[in-house]
Parts: C-alpha cells; sequence; structure tokens
C-alpha cells in the first residue's frame, strides 16, 4: 500500500494526466472564443484527431507522424467550421454540433474500413506510443509539460502580443476592427487554426499518450467539458486552467474511490464514479454561465458593411 506521499504523488500525476487533453482544448477553444466564434465542435475535432494519431502511428510506426495526422484531421475540421461560420455566416452552434456527428460517425466507418476492429485500432506498440520522460509513474510524456507551456503562452499572445489585442478587439467590436483596415474573416481563421492545433494535439495525447489505441467515442464529452472550463474561467487563460485542473482531480479521485467501501455507505457504485465529471460540468455551467460575460460579438457573424 502507497504511504500518505506517495498517495499524493499519485493523484497529483493522475489529475494532470487527466487534466491534460482538457488544458489543451480549452486553450484552443479560447482562441476561436476570444474571436467570437462560438466552438462546440471542440469533441468533433478531439475525436478526429485522436483516430487519426492512433491509425497513422498503427500504419508509420511512429508516434510523430501520429500526432502530425492528429494535427492535420483537427485543422481540416477547423477550416470547415471556419467556412461555415466565417465564410458563409452561418449558425455557429449548428456548424459545431454537424462537426461533432461527422466525427462520431467518419471515425466508426473509417475505423472498420481500414482494420476491420469495430471502429477501433490496433493496440499500439511502445514505438507508436507518447511514452513518459522523467517519472514513468507519473505518465509525464512530452504532450503534459507542452499543455503546462501552453497556459502561460495563450495568456501572453491574448494580453501582450499585437495579435491578441486584435483578437479580442474582433471578438468585442468587429466593426470597429474592420473600420481600422484590418480583415476580420482573416483573424477568426487564424484564431480557429490556432484552435484546430490544440485540440489536434489533445486527440493525440488522448490515443497514443494516455491510451494505447483509439476506440469508439473514446473522447467520451471532455471537448465539452474544455468548453465548460473556458465559460467557467471567462475565456482568461488561467482561470480556464484551474477549472481543468479541478475536472481532473475530481476524475483521478473517482479512479481512486473505485471499489473503496465508504463507512456507513458501502461501496461507491462505478456509475456514480464515473458521472462526477460531468455534474461538476452541469453544476458550474448551470451556477456560472449567468455570470460570465463573454466576448460581445461571439456567436454573431460579421458582414462586411458597404
Amino acid at each position: 500500500m502507497d504511504d500518505p506521499l506517495s498517495l499524493v504523488f499519485l493523484v497529483a500525476a493522475a489529475t494532470l494526466r487527466t487534466a491534460t487533453p482538457l488544458i489543451l482544448c480549452a486553450m484552443g477553444g479560447l482562441f476561436s472564443e476570444r474571436s467570437g466564434i462560438i466552438d462546440v465542435g471542440l469533441e468533433g475535432k478531439m475525436l478526429m484527431a485522436a483516430f487519426f494519431a492512433a491509425a497513422v502511428a498503427a500504419t508509420t510506426h511512429s508516434a510523430w507522424w501520429g500526432v502530425a495526422a492528429a494535427i492535420a484531421a483537427a485543422e481540416v475540421l477547423a477550416l470547415l467550421h471556419g467556412l461555415a461560420c466565417i465564410t458563409y455566416r452561418g449558425n455557429q452552434v449548428v456548424s459545431g454540433v454537424a462537426l461533432n456527428i461527422i466525427a462520431a460517425g467518419l471515425t466508426v466507418v473509417w475505423g472498420t474500413a481500414w482494420f476491420a476492429r469495430g471502429g477501433q485500432t490496433p493496440a499500439l506498440e511502445e514505438g507508436e506510443r507518447l511514452l513518459p520522460l522523467f517519472f514513468p509513474r507519473a505518465g509525464d510524456n512530452i504532450l503534459v509539460y507542452l499543455a503546462l507551456l501552453s497556459v502561460p503562452l495563450t495568456w501572453w499572445i491574448v494580453a501582450r502580443t499585437r495579435f491578441g489585442l486584435r483578437l479580442r478587439a474582433v471578438g468585442e467590436m468587429p466593426l470597429a476592427v474592420d473600420s481600422a483596415g484590418i480583415s476580420v474573416p482573416w483573424l477568426r481563421y487564424r484564431a480557429v487554426l490556432l484552435c484546430g492545433l490544440f485540440a489536434g494535439l489533445a486527440g493525440a495525447y488522448i490515443a497514443i499518450a494516455q491510451n494505447a489505441g483509439f476506440s469508439r467515442d473514446m473522447t467520451a464529452g471532455q471537448g465539452f467539458i474544455a468548453l465548460a472550463a473556458v465559460i467557467f474561467g471567462k475565456w482568461r487563460p488561467f482561470p480556464a486552467f484551474g477549472a481543468c485542473l479541478m475536472f481532473g482531480l475530481l476524475d483521478a479521485v473517482a479512479i481512486r474511490l473505485q471499489g473503496v467501501r465508504v463507512p456507513a455507505i458501502g461501496e461507491v457504485p462505478v456509475q456514480l464514479i464515473q458521472s462526477l465529471p460531468y455534474l461538476l460540468t452541469m453544476f458550474l455551467l448551470a451556477g456560472f454561465i449567468g455570470r460570465a460575460v463573454a466576448p460581445k460579438a461571439i456567436g454573431i457573424p460579421y458582414e462586411k458593411e458597404h
């Protein structure tokens, strides 16, 4: 049995492991939403990225080719979302939901056609996965450190760079940005592509670092949880990061509680434990979404005045 110090270390490591895809996805969603584009399709981008990461890694026997394929797949969906919402000024929520449906269906169809395993990929071997760097028990692969780095990097880009200033402005007053001679569509496309980059890394992490292959619907709503973290964090990187850690901690504790008997209660039902992160998502959204002030132009298609 682990001593208390080891237990704290293991829970902290598990928290960071489970929070990593949420952190990456939330930072990506923050770029998109701060530009005025609602991104309900984070889940679909992660799922498609996870499939291509595992499929390409299994085919090429290279984890890095899997990561590249994951980013490319997420970027394709990001471009589709941008085309629907920015170029053709469609409903952003409907476009995001459509991406989720497309990803859920195509990953199963392609997985069955490619590997004939009911939508799953073969189990990945050691060279086809991203392995721990320093602490094997902690699972600290390179994407975990990249997720931690992404938080201050996102803050610096959004708060301290010219691109970040324009990004915030286009999410609040796109007409003023356009009047200054800056292209609103191009700014929003760049934000959506940045979102695709982070969502691709998150999907790759789930498939070839956290797990050893792809299985149907393996993201299990993590894209929606990441979006909830962005909203709870009021579209700011560090509060959103804190929300992701909270979800990760709950997930880590839930894993440790499976099979544990609680005095006067007995063994906690596994179904209740597994539902805790989703119950927390509903609680946070119900309690805080009314108080969170979104960018003023979010969800509103911009049409250039003539």
